[in-house]
């Protein structure tokens, strides 16, 4: 079996903690199971290219335990856990290309080498097998029938080829699930984001100042729980809606060419290019720390960094020294890639089984409905969101009401009023 990881000895690691994320992951052992029996996946051939960590091993094996030939690739060079790459491999014979730390030009051949097992289904974290396949569509669309995007900058881009009417299969935007932002990007990003700080820096959240650039749902969770640790927070935004919401949560909103020079912690999470530069970095404090929890390399501007700073060194795991000609420093966190995967172990497999029972419901989904599919971006639909839901609740003991028959009919009616 092809594979290309860091060590394979570091399975029996990997084992444990693929044991450790799925316990805390019911939903989709819940969905393994019903998989095992139903086999609703077999006879396809499916690519991954997600974060290589404990819970994406844990979805890799219900996609198999539903019937599916599966292959897994990493979606950012610095978040591949080594041990569980290499525990899929020996383990469970899932062929697996993934190195933390790779380069570039292996990243991509990973790409690439997910793409020659001629997928039926591509499952993206990014869109980067979407993005591939578009480029060489003669090459690698022959076999494929649908495909799942797991992140807002993934679903961007895709929608993005729809709008200029280029997607060339149907896409389910699992990011749009209810179950998937409102609680993997807000509840998630927000903790492993200052995990991801925490254990790149150890620095005292308390009483600094932490600036969150951006309002979406990654941005809120980062902003809360800066603020629940007992930091002041700033957030910078373009959206008005956005920033009075942030205004509204109590949270100071102004221009990041003001924010550079209050804040001591920085965190990107807009999605978009250049949100912090070359004039931003010349105004911060000394020892200022800047780093990016959004899925690309690029809301932090390192090449005017580097063309600016008269000297950089790493000064500690994932932290790199820049001091610029004024004589201040700047700590650049995880290369300015995605900080709570780089420097953390990503989200908490509790609030990832949410998003992966997504995943695997969404490949089901496709599996028996893309004849009737039309090349466009979809959301999850709602009985799959719902039912995610409730299997969540049940397995954290929670109840709740159910309509009497009266409510049923008042709330279809339209004859009551004041």
């Amino acid at each position: 079996m092809k594979h290309d990881v860091a060590d394979l000895k570091l399975a029996k690691k990997g084992y444990s903690r693929l044991e450790w994320a799925g316990a805390q992951m019911p939903v989709l052992g819940a969905i393994t199971r019903r998989f095992s029996k139903e086999k609703p996946l077999k006879g396809l051939r499916l690519s991954a290219c997600l974060h290589v960590t404990s819970e994406t091993a844990n979805l890799m094996l219900a996609l198999k335990a539903g019937g599916a030939d599966v292959l897994l690739v990493a979606s950012n060079p610095l978040s591949t856990q080594d041990d569980i790459a290499a525990c899929l491999v020996r383990d469970y014979k899932i062929p697996v290309f993934a190195v933390k730390g790779e380069d570039r030009k292996r990243y991509y051949s990973h790409i690439y080498a997910a793409l020659d097992h001629r997928p039926h289904i591509t499952m993206d974290d990014g869109a980067d097998l979407v993005s591939a396949i578009h480029k060489e569509p003669r090459k690698y669309l022959r076999d494929i029938i649908a495909g799942t995007e797991e992140t807002t900058t993934g679903v961007i881009r895709l929608r993005s080829l729809e709008a200029e009417g280029r997607l060339l299969f149907p896409i389910v935007a699992v990011n749009d699930a209810d179950t998937k932002h409102f609680f993997d990007n807000r509840y998630g990003t927000g903790q492993s984001t200052l995990d991801g700080v925490i254990r790149a820096t150890n620095v005292l959240v308390a009483g600094s100042t932490v600036v969150v650039a951006g309002y979406g749902w990654c941005g809120r969770g980062v902003a809360s729980r800066a603020a629940g640790m007992g930091a002041r927070v700033i957030v910078t935004e373009i959206d008005p809606l956005r920033a009075l919401e942030a205004v509204m949560d109590g949270f100071q909103v102004m221009p990041m060419p003001e924010a550079v020079r209050a804040g001591d912690i920085f965190v990107t999470v807009t999605g978009n290019t250049s949100v912090i530069r070359k004039e931003h970095f010349a105004a911060m404090k000394d020892r200022a720390i800047v780093c990016n929890s959004g899925h690309f390399d690029v809301e932090i501007d390192l090449k005017d960094l580097e063309k600016t700073a008269k000297k950089k060194r790493p000064i500690r795991d994932c932290v790199q020294e820049y001091t610029l000609p004024s004589g201040r420093r700047v700590y650049v966190l995880a290369e300015g890639r995605l900080v709570n995967l780089s420097a953390a172990e990503g989200h908490p497999a509790m609030v990832m089984d949410m998003s992966f029972a997504n995943q695997a419901l969404s490949a089901e989904w496709v599996s028996d409905h893309h004849r009737s599919l039309e090349k466009k971006v979809y959301r999850v639909p709602t009985d799959i969101d719902k039912e995610i839901a409730r299997l969540k609740l049940k397995t954290m003991g929670t109840d709740i009401d159910k309509l009497t028959k009266a409510q049923i009919q008042y709330l279809a009616a339209w004859e009551s009023g004041t």
